[in-house]
């Protein structure tokens, strides 16, 4: 707390058992954190220390930082037992994807997207935890690593396939796209997509082409009740709308290749809550009417007048007009289906 009585959080972490690459980590995220200062989407860090330990053991690393009122995890855990809240969802969903944009913008890959890992502070969602964030290289968009990462509901498929018995995986940009689907979906249905199953059984079916998504059409609460069972409330389901279904499919492409990247996640029209645009229903024509554009416009103006200089030498009477306009109206039709 300082002298305003504004409270503020302590992150306390031991380092005895802490080996070079784990400190080094450790410095990664208080780096990342003070090259992000001053933007609203990313936990803010006031300042950080190492503090020896008693006989000379390694002590305690502290960071100082904003502190969140409560993560997304409890907001979701709350908000599955009301009917769906597309108000709610597309208002968070933004800030979600603003934050994991910042991060793209300066090179870093997230690579443990979850709820858990945005806080709201004063109503805003922020982004936290940077403990196995890594920066991208400036020669490409993936990164490497060596050991299995993530949290599995969350995990990219290419977080998962080993090429061949290799145990270097890349995880790009693209794979936290796949984590902000799976959090998209959670927000709608209250549960990520893989959740039903083991979790040998997720890391068999995330990469798997041939396990399909369920995308229902319609979002129902659930609640738990005292004996731990899972109670559907169906007279408060919701229909979810087509085009945030697609927005969701778009996340959770399985090429990453395919996914969509976040400017354009934030370019979609659900986000603003517009109702989707319905095509105009064509007009419906008779038999001797059609529809003309300015390319042939043109092309029966420059007709027209040939035809009024022949009609001056008098070659040219009402009956034989009417008949040419009849066949031109019928090869325009024919042009136009």
């Amino acid at each position: 707390m300082n002298a305003n009585n504004e409270i503020y959080a302590i992150k306390r972490v031991s380092l005895d058992k802490t080996d070079a690459e784990t400190m080094s980590g450790y410095m990664n995220e208080i780096g990342l954190l003070k090259r992000l200062e001053g933007n609203n989407r990313i936990i803010q860090l006031f300042d950080s220390e190492v503090k020896a330990g008693p006989g000379g053991t390694k002590g305690h690393l502290m960071l100082v930082m904003e502190c969140g009122e409560v993560d997304l995890a409890k907001l979701l855990q709350e908000q599955q037992k009301e009917p769906m809240n597309m108000v709610w969802i597309s208002y968070y969903w933004q800030q979600m994807l603003q934050a994991v944009h910042v991060i793209h913008e300066e090179k870093i890959v997230h690579s443990d997207l979850k709820p858990a890992n945005f806080v709201l502070v004063r109503g805003q969602l922020k982004l936290i935890d940077f403990g196995i964030a890594n920066a991208i290289a400036n020669d490409t968009t993936n990164i490497q690593r060596d050991h299995q990462i993530g949290t599995v509901n969350y995990m990219s498929p290419e977080a998962i396939e080993l090429p061949d018995g290799m145990r270097r995986l890349k995880v790009g940009r693209a794979s936290d796209v796949w984590s902000l689907g799976c959090i998209l979906y959670q927000m709608v249905y209250g549960h990520p997509p893989f959740q039903h199953l083991s979790v040998y059984q997720k890391m068999k079916a995330i990469p798997d082409l041939a396990h399909v998504i369920e995308y229902p059409g319609c979002s129902i609460p659930t609640v738990v009740n005292k004996a731990g069972e899972r109670k559907k409330l169906e007279h408060l389901q919701q229909p979810v709308r087509a085009d945030v279904i697609q927005g969701i499919k778009s996340c959770l492409m399985r090429n990453s290749k395919e996914r969509a990247t976040i400017p354009e996640l934030l370019e979609q029209e659900w986000l603003a809550m517009k109702e989707p645009e319905v095509p105009l229903a064509k007009p419906q024509l008779a038999q001797d009417e059609t529809v003309i554009n300015p390319y042939y416009m043109k092309q029966l103006l420059e007709y027209g007048i040939k035809l009024g200089q022949q009609a001056q030498s008098g070659d040219i009477d009402q009956e034989y007009l009417a008949k040419e306009a009849e066949r031109l109206v019928a090869e325009l039709k024919a042009l136009e289906s």
